[in-house]
């Protein structure tokens, strides 16, 4: 029956491919040419099925893969299964949702989390990176932010792009949650430059840690009632 579920979701995803689609996302590091809204839309009708999930992450295609992120339950998975995953996911948006719906809902997260920072995979570090950013904004309580600012600032410059990234989010989020090490956190975006010159769109905040973390607080402080 799964495996016979699996064939026809598998049909229904190649008949969305559009390659247009396609290039556009290759650029942004994907490999699969289905529109994200028609996914949502064949997941919303699907609703959660585990093991509908499993099989479509199985297959290894992209799209099945997102598609299963979507109907799964995220607290089904074993540590050792969530750990293999990321390290199958070698793709940007399968990446994110691994650890943006899943694995930051399982109960095994915080034990993967310092498991993947110092992992020499870049990309497996830099779920662990998002899942300490995660932390700093909403569970600061025992982390080390100093440490962090210190690893930061020693290794962000030279990191592999995907571990920057998630390095440099991390510094913006002390610098905006943790008034005392503000400070040093826009210091440190300061002398390093890290996508000081990335393209940003008109109407949107600069990943630039100095200004996103100065933005971010302004609009924090313009929100308080006078």
């Amino acid at each position: 029956m799964a495996e016979t579920m699996v064939a026809e979701v598998m049909a229904e995803l190649a008949a969305l491919e559009d390659p247009k689609a396609r290039a556009v996302n290759e650029k942004h590091g994907d490999d699969h040419g289905v529109n994200l809204g028609k996914l949502r839309a064949i997941a919303k009708r699907l609703k959660t099925q585990q093991d509908l999930a499993r099989g479509l992450w199985e297959t290894g295609d992209s799209a099945a893969r997102l598609l299963a992120l979507l109907i799964c339950r995220p607290k089904a998975f074993g540590r050792d299964e969530l750990d293999g995953m990321l390290r199958d996911s070698r793709t940007r948006k399968v990446h994110d949702w691994l650890v943006n719906y899943v694995v930051k809902k399982n109960p095994h997260s915080e034990e993967l989390r310092p498991a993947w920072t110092s992992d020499l995979d870049p990309v497996v570090a830099s779920a662990g990176w998002a899942l300490t950013t995660e932390r700093v904004a909403k569970r600061p309580e025992g982390l080390d932010l100093v440490g962090l600012l210190d690893v930061i600032e020693a290794e962000m410059k030279d990191a592999p792009d995907r571990l920057q990234w998630a390095m440099n989010h991390c510094l913006a989020q002390i610098g905006i949650e943790h008034a005392e090490y503000r400070a040093r956190a826009i210091g440190i975006g300061e002398r390093l430059e890290v996508l000081k010159d990335y393209p940003t769109s008109p109407g949107c905040t600069s990943p630039f840690a100095p200004v996103w973390i100065s933005e971010m607080v302004r609009r924090q402080q313009d929100a308080k009632p006078a």
